[in-house]
């Protein structure tokens, strides 16, 4: 059965920009895009492929009953209808029939319900017939049941505070709410005299100070009944408050503990609150996402960016250290976008930033002749801005300028093996093109390869890295530096900071232990590669 609302009266409504903006990953993503996403969606209608097609131009049609190839006739029949948009689970098999049917394809995520899926589409649709595009701005549902939660555990009126002492959300409560908690739901802020008082009695510098719990005496005189308290961190970033006010009855004798544990499982929930970006940012990203992996056609994301398709463009890539805790990294990961986003606009207004697999790119299309040095200006000031602002090690590498945007994937190829030979340890710079680093990212692509192909081992060599396990490893490092010095004793000495006839004896004793002879061209190279496994 087909259903459709107002099927007589066909308007205008949301552009599919914003439907799949408000959607958002996980949600679904946009497989197809032959006409841009500029398309106005009129209607969000249900298709059964056991019924006869029945859409109409606009529509955004859900065809539930069928995934994969087995939806390929409902999408030729939406595009012959003029519909906006099809979305199907599985969609990456049929994603050359909507491109020939003419119809933006959709892909609703495996566990996403279609009865979930159908109500936030048609809820942007009707606000746009209403008069203007629904606000999809940050949820917070997740925030108020994890008050809740709270409030269970501790026997108290739980709420959520940001940094600038904003209420992000709050338990459900009854007549025992004091005057500082009722003023600052009502006001979705703490009230300033009160706020005031907080800082007087060192209540701020505490919950900032670190891990643990703060303690406020009930102030009947002041209308604030006892409290406990714990701020919310992400590493020695502060990112919130969590209030558990008495009523009354007392708190638990577990509440202290509860509320540890709740502060520590609200770090990756704030952050996600602080991060998430906006409908039209969060589509931006998927426009990047979607060139670089094949997803989109290259004349629909230029017509959205207003770029020339047929104009040089280069792909950046940004990586951050992976020596912090997850919430860390990802708070500050999203700050380099912000900071990137910001830099390249600069440059280039049609510039599009996104996160692919814990790495930030950066495109720049309609790139000028020429234009390489001043690109490496640009990564080198957003590097140095970073680590400043950061307080972290941002490393950047630049993909080949490509003449197409067609082949912007390429020259994000480019930039991803620079960013893993800098990850494996080959080369000291920060900012780095495939061009300066060439033999560096070869070297380490070999040793990778040869990582991944244990049958190329020599066993003289295996015995030589067990006897250094086993007696200091001190052979080793000195066969290294000596082949590295092309035999030099004097300089591979300066290098180990040790007597050169130390040197001398090292690699004669590795020679003996392992039997192999280092005067000879071919076990030499061996030697050296194998040794940086």
């Amino acid at each position: 059965m087909t259903t459709t609302t107002e099927p007589t009266a066909r308007v205008l409504g949301a552009s599919l920009r914003h439907v799949l903006a408000t959607l958002g990953e996980p949600l679904v993503r946009v497989l197809a895009a032959p006409s841009g996403l500029g398309v106005e969606v009129a209607d969000v209608v249900i298709h059964d492929p056991e019924d006869p097609p029945d859409a109409h131009p606009g529509d955004l049609v859900l065809v539930i009953g069928a995934r994969g190839r087995s939806a390929a006739g409902a999408i030729r029949a939406a595009g012959r209808s003029g519909a906006a948009a099809v979305a199907v689970k599985n969609g990456s098999a049929v994603v050359n029939v909507a491109t020939d049917a003419g119809i933006a394809l959709i892909e609703v995520g495996h566990e996403a319900r279609w009865e979930q899926v159908e109500a936030l589409a048609r809820g942007v649709v009707d606000a746009a017939r209403a008069g203007g595009e629904a606000d999809s701005g940050e949820v917070l549902g997740d925030l108020f049941s994890l008050a809740q939660t709270i409030a269970t555990l501790t026997g108290g009126l739980v709420s959520i505070e940001d940094t600038a002492s904003r209420v992000l959300a709050y338990s459900r409560a009854g007549d025992e709410v004091d005057e500082l908690r009722r003023l600052s739901i009502l006001g979705r802020e703490g009230p300033e005299r009160y706020l005031a008082m907080l800082r007087e009695w060192g209540v701020y510098q505490r919950l900032r100070a670190g891990e643990g719990i703060v303690r406020i005496d009930e102030r009947p005189d002041l209308g604030i009944r006892r409290r406990i308290a714990a701020g919310i961190h992400a590493g020695s970033q502060a990112l919130g408050t969590i209030w558990v006010q008495e009523g009354t009855h007392p708190l638990t004798e577990s509440a202290e503990i509860a509320l540890l544990g709740a502060s520590r499982a609200l770090a990756p929930q704030l952050i996600r609150h602080r991060t998430l970006p906006s409908p039209e940012l969060r589509l931006r990203e998927d426009l990047l996402a979607g060139l670089l992996e094949g997803r989109l056609d290259v004349e629909s994301v230029a017509d959205d960016i207003g770029a020339d398709p047929g104009k040089p463009a280069v792909v950046l890539g940004f990586s951050l250290p992976r020596d912090r805790a997850a919430t860390d990294r990802q708070l500050r990961r999203a700050e380099l976008v912000h900071l990137i986003t910001v830099h390249t606009a600069a440059y280039r207004r049609s510039a599009l930033v996104s996160v692919i697999g814990g790495r930030v790119y950066a495109l720049l299309p309609d790139l000028p002749e020429h234009a390489e040095t001043r690109i490496l200006a640009l990564a080198k000031e957003i590097v140095g801005t970073a680590q400043r602002h950061l307080d972290v090690r941002v490393r950047a590498a630049l993909g080949g300028v490509v003449p197409h945007l067609s082949e912007a994937a390429a020259s994000r190829g480019d930039a991803d093996r620079v960013l893993a030979a800098m990850a494996r340890g080959h080369g000291t710079a920060d900012v780095a093109s495939l061009a300066d680093v060439r033999a560096e990212v070869l070297l380490s692509e070999v040793l990778a390869f040869l990582g991944e192909q244990p049958r190329i081992r020599d066993p003289r060599l295996a015995d030589l890295i067990a006897h250094d396990a086993e007696h200091g490893g001190i052979l080793v490092p000195a066969v290294l530096a000596y082949l590295d010095a092309f035999g030099d004793v004097r300089q591979a000495a300066r290098e180990l900071n040790i007597h050169p006839n130390t040197v001398r004896y090292r690699v004669r004793r590795a020679g003996e232990v392992s039997g192999i002879d280092l005067d000879d061209p071919a076990q030499r190279i061996l030697t050296q590669l194998l040794l940086r496994l």
